[in-house]
């Protein structure tokens, strides 16, 4: 899985293909006699071994429902044994990467002062923690006071005025992680 930076919610991961071009359900892995197993989507299980469909290309896809355009091809012969990670999925996470920056490009900007301000206080926080780690608290501790506070009272006020989905791209964010930062600042749609 990929987490992005600046796109909250638009988690990706490599997506395959089968030679018809459709997309596989989950896989159920058996993890030994009885009833115990469980059910699975990584790339890797699509190897066709034990009955399961094989995979000939992958993708990028996103939590949000978005999947790359461009396949690439699995050479299966290229794949570790037991270290699937090991494959090279890199044209795949470029994809979902472009997609995290056109999510974050259709964003609300920051202003350039409070931009420069955020990325001022990520530094020193970076500088402090091993060196100072109290006093990097103390200043996390105050920014999530202004959170608390300030947060919860604009969080309303957008609700209000805006959809979930307006808010959402707004934010550069997907309307399930939003619905999870709305309940944080105790904004609940009903």
């Amino acid at each position: 899985m990929w987490e992005p930076d600046g796109a909250e919610g638009h988690v990706g991961r490599v997506g395959v293909l089968l030679e018809d071009g459709t997309v596989p359900g989950p896989v159920y892995i058996d993890i030994g006699s009885g009833s115990g197993g469980a059910t699975v989507t990584d790339w890797f299980c699509y190897d066709g071994s034990f009955g399961r469909p094989r995979a000939d290309r992958m993708r990028a896809v996103c939590a949000c429902g978005w999947a790359s355009g461009t396949a690439y091809p699995i050479d299966w012969d290229l794949v570790p044994d037991l270290q699937p990670h090991l494959f090279d999925t890199s044209a795949p996470e470029d994809d979902w990467a472009a997609h995290t920056r056109e999510v974050a490009a259709a964003a609300v900007q920051l202003p350039e002062d409070i931009a420069r301000l955020i990325s001022q206080v990520r530094e020193r926080l970076d500088r402090l923690e091993d060196r100072d780690p109290l006093t990097a608290l103390r200043i996390v501790t105050a920014l999530d006071a202004v959170i608390e506070i300030d947060g919860t009272a604009i969080a309303r006020t957008a609700a209000y005025k805006h959809t979930d989905r307006e808010i959402a791209a707004a934010l550069g964010s997907t309307e399930k992680a939003l619905t999870a930062r709305l309940r944080r600042y105790g904004v609940e749609r009903f």
